[in-house]
């Protein structure tokens, strides 16, 4: 490697497995395991896979603990879905009133997406902690990468909305390979393109497989529309106007007549852009609190970039599986 060994990206900060609940211990010597991704191994709890065994503590406490408000706003994603895109916008969009645009001190100038809208398993109950909620506003922006049939009981039953933002999975395996590599090379030599692929494939990525979770949340949006909203990736890129007015209609919050005048759109999609959003101090130089570092969240943010990586086998080994798994829901991927 080219650069130094402390000029690298630092581990991020986990409890160690000996610290683990019973509870978690136990359940861990039952859970099927494969290669990981990221750790060396990766584990299977309630049909998705979950990268390391301290997250499994999270995912338990989340379940176990969270009670949903039905003004709640949860944000879900398969990792690297653009995921930290959507969250700046819909902050942007929840707060246009309390944050305008013209200042320099907008939270989303200073703070990094994911630490505005918390991760729930992977950040307000990591490690099996239970987080104070009493700081929060309402509406509660929160996010989350798990399954719709492993959401808490309290999310399910309430009239809370839900987000899902699905990105073709050619440019989210790319992505996804990208990010977990860069999180790997300071202590675990990184993958190569082809295992991952194959694992990928055989449907072991974290939180995935990735046609069961984007099919559970796609079919949530066709039962009930006024409660999930499915995104496309690839869609608010072609037309962000428009993919930003539905948002705010579905949150309640429609722009007026006079603030598409005033170039309230414009200016929130300005703000969220992956141009301000990337050369931000705070994310060219700054970490979240488990160590990660804010700028390996912002690669290219594009879409096609997989044509820069998969070969013909690899299209077609995908996009029969892709075929298969979702014929008859009505979903189609498309790859600019």
């Amino acid at each position: 490697m080219s650069e130094s060994q402390t000029s690298q990206p630092i581990p991020p900060k986990y409890l160690q497995e000996d610290e683990l609940s019973e509870e978690c211990k136990k359940l861990l010597l039952t859970l099927p395991k494969e290669r990981g991704w990221i750790s060396s191994h990766i584990y299977n709890y309630q049909g998705f896979w979950i990268g390391r065994a301290t997250t499994l503590q999270g995912v338990l406490a989340f379940q176990q603990h969270f009670q949903a408000q039905d003004s709640d706003i949860i944000l879900v994603t398969t990792p690297k879905s653009g995921t930290t895109w959507l969250k700046a916008l819909v902050f942007a969009l929840v707060n246009r009133k309390e944050y305008p645009f013209s200042g320099q001190d907008h939270p989303l100038l200073v703070k990094n997406p994911h630490d505005l809208v918390p991760f729930l398993e992977l950040k307000l109950y990591l490690d099996g902690k239970v987080p104070d909620f009493s700081s929060f506003t309402s509406p509660r922006l929160l996010s989350s990468h798990l399954v719709y049939a492993s959401l808490p009981n309290s999310v399910q039953d309430s009239e809370s909305k839900l987000i899902y933002l699905c990105r073709n999975p050619r440019d989210t395996f790319i992505s996804f390979w990208h990010f977990t590599n860069t999180l790997r090379l300071h202590y675990i030599d990184t993958s190569s393109i082809e295992e991952v692929f194959d694992l990928f494939c055989k449907g072991v990525s974290l939180f995935g497989p990735f046609w069961d979770h984007v099919l559970d949340y796609w079919k949530k949006s066709l039962e009930n529309p006024k409660r999930v909203l499915f995104l496309m990736y690839e869609e608010i890129k072609e037309n962000p106007e428009i993919q930003l007015k539905r948002l705010a209609k579905f949150l309640e919050c429609p722009f007026s007549i006079d603030e598409e005048k005033c170039g309230v759109v414009d200016e929130i999609l300005k703000m969220c852009s992956f141009e301000n959003l990337s050369n931000l101090e705070v994310n060219k130089n700054e970490k979240l609190s488990t160590g990660v570092e804010n700028k390996v969240f912002f690669r290219r943010g594009e879409v096609g970039d997989w044509k820069n990586y998969f070969t013909t086998k690899m299209i077609e080994k995908l996009d029969h599986i892709i075929e298969q798994k979702f014929q008859g829901s009505g979903l189609r991927f498309r790859y600019i």
